[in-house]
């Protein structure tokens, strides 16, 4: 039987040191369909944005020898190098790193890219911040088009961008089929925890632009590195609610942290969110 979903895991759910097959087979053998690669704010994975043509290749083969693909990125290198930057050094590598992500992306079949939704993260957000943020994005929304690559926006862990709502609206004013949401439901959990707001109708407001959903656990306040069931996210009542929006495409995000029977993490959240989503009709 086809599913009609595709369920993939987050790179970093496993040890740093493995090579690409080793991850790739370990996301194969834990039930997964893609994995979504990691190009952070660390040099190591910023360099990943240069890989010669050789490389691609490479990982391109690597894929099809292990049956398993990368089909999402999630871009955070932003942090340290936003959009929104007042320093014009800084935001020209911000826009540097945009367009070698795109081109990554377009090289190696990625689909998606999950954007950092903030417009600075180490300075003070302002209505210039703001402005430039905008006027970037609208740059990168056409040359996303170009490849016909969809990016969309973190729900994040701070005040800019911790809801769907408040990422709609940087969706409309940039206005393209090219930028959506891709919500963190985790986030967005702590969110309407800190407002008083509901989850699901947040959701909601993404109706139409949703194009992608992160599954990872949170407790108030913490946001990082709590273990599927044991905090307060109410997972069911999310994938359902994404599922009638049209979302298809699900990523289980945690993070390795040291347990020698990692592989058995993998395996525990894929039988998890595989047991939820199959229930979707």
């Amino acid at each position: 039987m086809i599913k009609e979903y595709t369920l993939g895991l987050y790179e970093k759910s496993m040890p740093s040191d493995l090579s690409w097959k080793e991850k790739l087979i370990a996301a194969k053998e834990a039930g997964f369909d893609f994995v979504e690669i990691s190009i952070d704010e660390t040099e190591e994975k910023l360099s990943r944005l240069d890989m010669t043509t050789e490389e691609r290749l490479g990982l391109a083969g690597l894929m099809q020898e292990t049956g398993i693909p990368i089909r999402t990125m999630c871009l955070s290198g932003h942090r340290k190098y936003p959009l929104g930057s007042s320093d014009p050094s800084v935001c020209g590598r911000g826009m540097e790193i945009m367009e070698k992500a795109l081109r990554l992306a377009d090289d190696l079949g990625i689909r998606i890219i999950q954007l950092a939704g903030y417009d600075v993260y180490y300075e003070d957000s302002d209505l210039e911040t703001k402005k430039r943020f905008l006027a970037n994005l609208k740059k990168s929304a056409d040359m996303a088009a170009k490849l016909g690559i969809l990016m969309g926006f973190e729900t994040m862990e701070n005040e800019f961008m911790n809801t769907v709502e408040k990422a709609m609206k940087y969706v409309t004013l940039v206005g393209s089929p090219y930028l959506g949401v891709y919500p963190d439901l985790g986030n967005i959990t702590n969110a309407a925890e800190a407002y008083k707001n509901d989850v699901l109708e947040d959701l909601e407001l993404g109706r139409g632009h949703i194009v992608a959903m992160h599954f990872k656990e949170t407790v108030p306040g913490k946001f990082r590195e709590i273990p599927f069931g044991t905090g307060h996210v109410d997972f069911e009542s999310g994938a359902k609610t994404a599922w009638e929006l049209g979302v298809r495409k699900f990523v289980t995000e945690f993070w390795y942290t040291g347990n020698p029977e990692w592989k058995k993490d993998l395996e525990f959240a894929n039988t998890m969110f595989t047991n939820i989503l199959s229930l979707l009709k």
